[in-house]
């Protein structure tokens, strides 16, 4: 099993047309908190997933759902943008395909060091924490026991492969948009889109057209 990396990424994806409501926020809401808020921007999740999360225990704190938490994963090209590539789900409403999707890059080190100066709480699954069978964690050793080959494995077809790519950083109710240090793009229309919605940011993070993050 391969080891933790030193500097181990997380990533957060997005449509394109949701980041100046992002910047303008200053942060990335968790789906309980964007579920009393009026829309913006496309919504690429699907419904039925989202309504779980919305009621899923994450056991490791005492009342929280993982729809109280913004998910991440530990890797570009994730399993859920193959769906949103595939658009063939008939659960997933959003049909608009990679292009307009954004990859948001942090540092898990970073993260975690600001959380634990401001008291912010996180929790980590070992598998996707929508299921029923996830396991939750708010320890740092849990990041040892993750499987970070399989986390960076471009061929999933086999079922463990699968689920440990799922495996989830969640932080609670939001993520400071400052957090954010890279933004992956597919094409360079999106390119041109994320730095039209940086002009005016007061965190600029560098934006690069990177097309293996993409299937």
């Amino acid at each position: 099993m391969a080891l933790l990396p030193n500097s181990p990424k997380i990533y957060h994806i997005v449509n394109v047309d949701k980041l100046p409501s992002i910047i303008s926020d200053g942060r990335l809401f968790c789906d309980s908190t964007m579920a009393q808020r009026a829309p913006a921007g496309t919504t690429i999740g699907m419904g039925s997933i989202k309504q779980r999360r919305l009621a899923l225990p994450v056991k490791c704190y005492s009342g929280a759902v993982v729809g109280d938490f913004v998910p991440f994963y530990y890797c570009p090209r994730s399993v859920m943008l193959y769906v949103i590539h595939r658009a063939s789900n008939p659960e997933l409403g959003y049909k608009g395909g990679q292009d307009p999707i954004v990859h948001l890059e942090a540092d898990l080190n970073t993260v975690l060091a600001w959380a634990a100066n401001v008291n912010n709480s996180w929790a980590a699954s070992d598998s996707n924490a929508g299921a029923a069978y996830a396991q939750f964690s708010n320890s740092p050793a849990h990041f040892s026991t993750l499987n970070w080959g399989y986390i960076a494995a471009t061929s999933w077809s086999q079922a463990d492969i699968k689920e440990a790519k799922q495996a989830e950083f969640l932080m609670y109710r939001s993520f400071p948009w400052h957090l954010v240090e890279r933004v992956g793009t597919k094409t360079l229309a999106t390119y041109n889109l994320v730095s039209n919605a940086l002009a005016l940011a007061t965190h600029k993070p560098p934006v690069q057209i990177i097309t293996n993050w993409y299937y």
